[in-house]
């Protein structure tokens, strides 16, 4: 699963390690979490993360 990076703080959605504190299990594909997340550092919506390229 590819992991995704805010455009804004630089933070790294890995997929591999959800995102806990906000309900979103390990395991979770970017594109699954619900459209309402927000950046946990940051506070932008999804729409301000691009993919990594590993």
């Amino acid at each position: 699963m590819k992991k995704y990076i805010c455009n804004v703080c630089e933070y790294v959605y890995d997929p591999a390690n959800g995102d806990p504190e906000s309900g979103i299990p390990a395991g979770t594909a970017f594109e699954d979490i619900p459209d309402d997340w927000t950046c946990p550092l940051c506070g932008v919506g999804k729409d301000d993360f691009s993919p990594v390229d590993e």
